[in-house]
């Protein structure tokens, strides 16, 4: 474990670099604007959403050795809004004396999701049940595992490379690539929480959230802040969080995705080393949101009040399935006419079916008001082309 070091004073003139120039760099550049921070971005997109308002915008692509070493030559401290990044190029920076945040060894770890699992095997951290598969004959060879979800080791990102296998006749679904099978869990509800470390060794937690999946896309569809789960559920949560992050050692804002078991258990299922879907509605609905918390963690910074303000949920505001082309919102003056509402969009001028163009955070003391604007909002806001 890293040793206690200092606060690091506080200094708006570092360079702060970022790969990955989404809608997670956009949220925050917002953030950083608070601190008078510079951020300098590196996307392979030209016009990514962060293009406007970054210090500096630079495009290339992330996975390059030589374009990732330079944008960082001249950075103090290295974050990324997105894992598929070159680790190699990070572990050279970090060795020049570069202050890169998460580790590159951790970015690499999670990059692999059969790594991921095999660590928290390695590490007794409690997770479903799983078995490595090399390819679709592999899988096909597992029908005594049944039902099972068939995940890639990598290339999966937003519900890609995740296959939900339940009968033999889905077998053929099985995906030819490196990755693992692992049982499908009974659960009673899919729970997340995000956790920061500064380089100081403080660790703040959010309280748990309750997440809803779209039921074909394996995305969130919206979540529920705090959950609705018993104090004791609660405090294995949060006490998992930070015992990931601790067995990790890791330095930055760690989201977790987790399995409420039907008979009490938590299970870790994913974690994310970055800002994270399941954290958008911090940025209303608690003192901290979890983009401030993560440039406090990285940049050795008090970390901040995680407490909630009220009540809050986050939908994502996805594309229309059947259009593609300039995004056309409809419904808006309706969802903005609506108390408790706060729209974030993301800057994306192109819509697709089910790509995330926004999200909104909705707010309100009363849970079951709240699910009645969740679903006004997800039936009025409307995304076409």
């Amino acid at each position: 474990m890293r040793s206690r070091i200092s606060h690091m004073a506080f200094d708006s003139t570092l360079r702060l670099g970022v790969l990955g120039g989404g809608q997670l760099g956009r949220m925050l550049i917002q953030s950083a604007i608070d601190f008078n921070l510079q951020v300098h971005i590196l996307d392979p997109d030209k016009n990514a959403p962060c293009k406007d308002i970054a210090t500096t915008f630079t495009v290339g692509p992330l996975t390059d050795y030589d374009t990732v070493m330079a944008f960082g030559a001249d950075k103090d401290v290295i974050t990324i809004e997105i894992e598929n990044v070159n680790t190699a190029a990070l572990k050279a920076l970090e060795a020049q004396g570069k202050r890169v945040f998460p580790q590159p060894h951790i970015i690499e770890l999670i990059q692999n999701k059969l790594h991921q699992k095999q660590f928290y095997l390695e590490h007794g951290i409690p997770t479903a049940e799983f078995i490595e598969t090399a390819n679709a004959e592999e899988v096909k060879s597992k029908s005594d595992f049944l039902p099972f979800v068939n995940k890639l080791a990598t290339e999966g990102y937003d519900g890609r490379g995740v296959q939900v296998i339940k009968t033999e006749a889905d077998l053929a679904k099985a995906f030819d690539k490196p990755g693992f099978v692992e049982k499908m869990v009974d659960f009673e509800k899919e729970l997340a929480v995000i956790v920061a470390k500064n380089e100081n060794g403080d660790i703040t937690t959010f309280p748990t959230v309750e997440m809803v999946f779209h039921p074909v896309h394996n995305l969130v569809e919206y979540l529920i802040s705090p959950a609705a789960i018993t104090q004791e559920i609660e405090e294995k949560a949060q006490s998992l969080a930070k015992e990931v992050i601790n067995k990790l050692d890791m330095v930055g804002l760690l989201a977790i995705e987790m399995f409420l078991t039907k008979d009490g258990r938590v299970l870790v299922n994913e974690v994310a080393p970055r800002t994270h879907n399941s954290g958008h509605q911090t940025i209303e609905g608690n003192v901290t949101s979890q983009f401030e918390q993560h440039l406090r963690a990285i940049m050795n910074w008090p970390l901040g009040d995680t407490d909630t303000l009220r009540p809050a949920a986050m939908v994502n505001l996805l594309g229309e399935d059947g259009f593609t082309g300039e995004a056309k919102y409809e419904g808006m003056d309706k969802v903005l006419s609506k108390a408790g509402v706060h729209v974030h969009l993301y800057g994306k001028k192109l819509t697709k079916p089910f790509r995330k163009m926004g999200h909104a955070t909705i707010s309100d003391t009363n849970i079951d008001l709240l699910k009645e604007k969740i679903k006004f909002v997800k039936d009025t806001l409307k995304i076409k082309a």
